[in-house]
């Protein structure tokens, strides 16, 4: 089911707050309007934390409706980039 929490079929993922390390290219803006091509996802706020010779370390809000991270994940990697951890996650109940 997609965008759903795997397991609960009436809940979905609205808000997730990643820590997400990429390669300097794509660059942020380009970075973040791709995040924004993801199906569900309606606003990305990306904050550059910490930056080296080959990568950057970004703080990554996702906002949206129906949000599938294991999706999300992949399409993330085709960046060749790769979620750190999840440091925040807004579920919401559906009511049927």
């Amino acid at each position: 089911m997609r965008g759903y929490v795997r397991g609960l079929k009436d809940s979905e993922i609205k808000t997730l707050v990643l820590d997400v390390l990429k390669p300097h290219a794509p660059s942020l803006p380009e970075f973040a309007s791709y995040l924004c091509e993801f199906s569900g996802v309606t606003k990305v706020d990306v904050s550059l934390i910490e930056m080296d010779e080959r990568t950057e370390s970004l703080k990554v809000v996702i906002t949206g409706s129906a949000i599938d991270y294991e999706d999300l994940k992949e399409y993330i990697a085709r960046q060749g980039a790769v979620i750190h951890s999840v440091d925040q996650v807004v579920v919401e109940h559906l009511k049927r």
